[in-house]
């Protein structure tokens, strides 16, 4: 608490001066990554991916190696972002247009998105790319420069993979991969970098908040040859993988996690396929992270260097062969974990933090950051107390959400995923990193599954009617396998 109470006095001394030298309020870079794993270099994990341009931000800012998103698939994380609520708060579980967030419920109606508050002291909101789930519907940017192609050109037949004609397959996916198209000019994160940087090198007269959306690695897994040929497959190496992973997973939890359209490690294994999906993987990480090596130099080069403030996030993580699945949509660690780095002008560099926090953090960080006042609607917490100082204590949980009452719930060591039926999967991540084990029904660990349920929700929001997945009863196992889509 003492920490807490230092550190506000600190802000409130820094806007003081700030006042008194003329100094303009910190200006925003906002960088969003779609469907971007831990295989980020910095991050560490299975498979790491050199990364040099987001490991830069992270060597300049605070790495954030424990955050998680509060939904495994694009609309409602990002949704959960910009308006700071939970979506078991939202009824927004799966996917919703951005112009329908606020009809969901009496408290999305109050919800106020974050560019939008951002204006509302003084700042000019520009974006481009994907911030949101479908483009800028909801208005909430001054300005926006558009998705510049969504998920970028494709051939007119796929490479890889086709669940159509597939015996056994239902339902359909953007899912494939291989080296398309031939130049990078033709890439929508492309032109979208090209836009970020020309407002960059722009004249502004009040601080700005610039939102940049890249989409790759979202699928297909479609890039330039020469982002191929810096993986060769045979130096590629598999993530870790068990055959018999499900024998100790709840048949619910089988039902929520299951993705008829999506491709299995059995299947990839037996067509020789995994190491080149993996390969592609990698090479559209690595063609984003330059993408976003433009946008920093940009910045770096401009007259706004030293009053930027950049926060880089991932919407949630991927499995790459991990629990025999390519796909996200599940509550395991390698769904929900992803990538978050903040880069504030007031606090030293190269700083790794290992507290479970949430990207709904993110909304009340940068308020706090700023300088401005909290929006009381916010249900994350701000982590400008933990950038300033990584080892004070943090008491609270990363909660996500996959469809009404299914929740986990991570801590520094364990994980609990609940569903709602009451079967659980529980897992000490430090000593079984990859969750083969499940100590849901380990009596020496009750006590553990008692304190981390306190943090479930009470009252659980009614499903939004304007989802667009029809996935309760998916959730129930009473549809047709293949209506819930990835894309």
């Amino acid at each position: 608490m003492r920490t807490v109470k230092i550190h506000y006095l600190t802000c409130v001394l820094l806007t003081l001066s700030a006042s008194l030298f003329g100094q303009e309020k910190p200006n925003v870079l906002f960088i969003a990554i779609d469907d971007l794993n831990d295989y980020v270099n910095c991050m560490h994990g299975a498979i790491q991916v050199p990364t040099p341009n987001i490991d830069r931000l992270a060597e300049q800012g605070a790495l954030f190696t424990n955050a998680h998103c509060q939904a495994p698939i694009c609309g409602p994380s990002r949704a959960s972002i910009m308006t700071g609520l939970y979506p078991s708060t939202s009824g927004n579980y799966l996917q919703l247009r951005d112009d329908d967030i606020r009809k969901s419920n009496a408290l999305t109606s109050k919800a106020i998105f974050m560019p939008d508050y951002f204006e509302q002291y003084g700042y000019k909101t520009m974006a481009v790319g994907k911030i949101y789930h479908n483009g800028d519907g909801a208005k909430t940017f001054d300005e926006y420069g558009g998705t510049l192609g969504k998920f970028g050109p494709k051939p007119k037949e796929r490479f890889k993979y086709d669940p159509s004609k597939i015996k056994g397959k239902v339902g359909s996916t953007q899912t494939d991969w291989g080296p398309y198209p031939d130049k990078d000019e033709l890439m929508p994160d492309f032109k979208s970098a090209k836009w970020a940087v020309n407002k960059l090198e722009q004249e502004h007269e009040k601080p700005f908040f610039l939102a940049v959306g890249f989409v790759r690695p979202h699928v297909p897994w479609y890039v330039p040859k020469k982002w191929f040929d810096l993986f060769p497959v045979d130096h590629i190496k598999t993530p870790p993988y068990k055959e018999d992973d499900y024998d100790d997973i709840p048949d619910f939890g089988k039902q929520v996690t299951h993705a008829p359209m999506m491709p299995t490690t059995e299947e990839l294994i037996a067509s020789n396929e995994w190491k080149y999906a993996v390969q592609a993987y990698m090479a559209c990480t690595a063609f984003v992270d330059a993408q976003v090596g433009k946008v920093l130099d940009a910045l770096a080069k401009s007259k706004y260097a030293n009053n930027t403030i950049v926060v880089l996030w991932s919407d949630h993580g991927y499995h790459m062969g991990e629990k025999n699945r390519f796909a996200k949509q599940a509550l395991w660690e390698r769904d929900t974990r992803t990538v978050l780095i903040f880069k504030d002008i007031h606090a030293r560099g190269g700083q790794t933090i290992g507290h479970a926090v949430q990207l709904l953090d993110i909304y009340p960080t940068l308020l706090e950051l700023c300088h401005l006042t909290p929006n009381t609607l916010n249900e994350g917490h701000s982590l400008a107390g933990l950038i300033q100082k990584p080892d004070m204590d943090w008491p609270y949980p990363a909660i996500s959400n996959y469809g009404k009452g299914n929740i986990a719930i991570r801590t520094a060591q364990y994980r609990l995923i609940q569903y709602e039926d009451g079967s659980q999967e529980l897992y000490d991540m430090e000593q079984d990193p990859n969750e083969w084990d499940n100590l849901a029904s380990s009596e020496a660990h009750q006590g553990i599954i008692r304190g981390l349920q306190q943090f479930i929700p009470k009252k659980w929001a009614d499903v939004s009617a304007f989802n667009h997945y029809p996935f309760n009863a998916y959730f129930k196992g009473r549809m047709t396998s293949g209506m819930i889509q990835n894309k």
